[in-house]
C-alpha cells in the first residue's frame, strides 16, 4: 500500500472538518475524492501534504509515518500537491515557476534538463512559453504549468486538487487525458474533481465525502452506475 490515511480528524482551530477519515491508495491507481463543496476534500489533501496538522489519526506513506512532518519533508519523501486555484507566481517566468517545483533536486543544468524534458513531453506549450511571464498564460496553460511544477519534484504520489476548475470543456478533456497519461507512466494520483462523470471514467476507485466523513466508496465504474449514489451524493 502506497498511502494509508487512518482515522484522521482535522480542521481549522476549533472547527472540525474531517471526522475520522480512512482512505488507501495503491501503486498505479487514480483515486478520486468526490463530494459537495465543504465536504472536506481539499482539507484532506492539505493534511496529507502537511499544510494542516491533524488533531488525531495517522498517515503512512510507503511504510513511513508522515502525519506530523513538515510540507518540505513530505515533498522530499515523494508527495507533490497541486493545489486548487493553480497558485502559480504570475510575475515569474514559466521557467522560474518550474524551477520552484524542482527545489528538492540539484539546480545544475544536468539535473534540470531531464525534468524540463519530461514536463515538455506532457505540456508542449510550456516549452514555447518558457521565458514568458506565467501571468500571460491562459487559464488552461496556467493549470498545465501548475501540474508541471508539481511534477518537477519527480513525485511518487501526486495530489491534484480541482484541475478542471474554471476551464473550457475542451481544455478540461485535455487536462484529464494528461491524468490518464500520468497513470500510464506509473504515477499514482489522488484527484479532487468537480466534473464527477469525467473523473469516474478515468479513475480506478473513488471515495465520496459528505460533511467530513466517507459516505460511500468503491470502484469508479460501480459508483458511476449506482443510481442511489449518483442521486444522493454526486448530483448526477
Amino acid at each position: 500500500m502506497m498511502l494509508r490515511v487512518a482515522d484522521i480528524h482535522a480542521g481549522y482551530g476549533r472547527v472540525e472538518v474531517l471526522k475520522g477519515i480512512n482512505i488507501e491508495i495503491d501503486e498505479g491507481e487514480v483515486v478520486c475524492l468526490l463530494g459537495a463543496n465543504g465536504a472536506g476534500k481539499s482539507t484532506l489533501l492539505k493534511v496529507i501534504s502537511g499544510l494542516i496538522t491533524p488533531y488525531k489519526g495517522s498517515i503512512t506513506f510507503m511504510g513511513d509515518e508522515i502525519t506530523r512532518k513538515k510540507p518540505n519533508q513530505i515533498v522530499s519523501m515523494g508527495i507533490s500537491h497541486v493545489p486548487e486555484g493553480r497558485q502559480i507566481f504570475a510575475s515569474l517566468t514559466v521557467q522560474q515557476n518550474l524551477l520552484l517545483g524542482a527545489y528538492v533536486h540539484g539546480h545544475g543544468k544536468s539535473d534540470l534538463e531531464p525534468l524540463y524534458h519530461s514536463a515538455f513531453e506532457l505540456f508542449p506549450i510550456l516549452k514555447t512559453r518558457f521565458f514568458g511571464k506565467a501571468g500571460s498564460l491562459s487559464g488552461g496553460e496556467q493549470q498545465m504549468l501548475a501540474m508541471a511544477r508539481g511534477l518537477m519534484s519527480q513525485p511518487s504520489l501526486l495530489l491534484l486538487d480541482e484541475p478542471s476548475l474554471g476551464l473550457a470543456p475542451l481544455v478540461v478533456a485535455h487536462i484529464l487525458s494528461i491524468v490518464t497519461d500520468l497513470r500510464t507512466r506509473g504515477i499514482p494520483i489522488l484527484l479532487v474533481e468537480q466534473n464527477v462523470g469525467a473523473a469516474l471514467r478515468i479513475a480506478d476507485r473513488a471515495y465520496v465525502m459528505e460533511t467530513g466523513t466517507i459516505a460511500s466508496q468503491g470502484k469508479a465504474e460501480a459508483l458511476l452506475g449506482d443510481d442511489e449514489v449518483r442521486r444522493r451524493y454526486l448530483g448526477m
